[in-house]
């Protein structure tokens, strides 16, 4: 959803770039009806540089590296995770015991002699290190998320600067237009 709004906006501040340009040619064009001497100010004076338009009316947004790094390292590890979800998996719990004999984290001495109980307590060490992946999933999701909303909010600010001159030039524009 960032990634879609990020591109409104890259597309947002394009049209706010090309509604000035459009403006300054308008002026141009105001000062050639105004007077003489403004016509002849615009014949001498350099064209303002035309933009050159872009592949279907836009370029292509880029989310920020971050985001996109968290987000197909998130993708990777989905699968996984969701065989190892408690609530995702078909739970057996014998096949869990024996699992979690065959598998371990931890050094088998860590553990207790008596067999249950090595179960459950391997099986606790493969459930935390499962949140642990999945919080440092979230983790890594999250900063990529901020990075980009820090990155829009910038955008924002630029846009909002843009406007509000593009509304001032509009307005003296209005009002020179109406006094022809």
């Amino acid at each position: 959803e960032l990634v879609r709004q990020g591109e409104a906006l890259k597309r947002t501040e394009q049209l706010v770039d090309k509604m000035d340009q459009d403006l300054k040619t308008s002026q141009r064009h105001i000062n050639s009806i105004k007077s003489v001497w403004g016509g002849l100010v615009n014949y001498f004076k350099a064209k303002p540089p035309e933009s050159k338009p872009e592949q279907n009316g836009t370029s292509e947004y880029y989310a920020n590296s971050r985001l996109k790094e968290a987000m197909m390292s998130s993708k990777e590890q989905e699968s996984k995770y969701q065989e190892s979800h408690p609530n995702l998996r078909k739970l057996d719990i014998d096949s869990d015991f024996s699992k979690a004999d065959s598998v371990s984290s931890a050094p088998r001495d860590s553990y207790p002699k008596n067999q249950h109980l090595r179960a459950y307590h391997q099986k606790i060490d493969n459930n935390l290190d499962e949140m642990s992946s999945g919080l440092s999933r979230l983790k890594n999701l999250a900063l990529g998320l901020q990075t980009e909303i820090d990155e829009q909010d910038d955008m924002l600010d630029r846009l909002t600067k843009k406007v509000e001159t593009l509304d001032v030039n509009i307005k003296s524009t209005d009002k020179k237009v109406r006094q022809l």
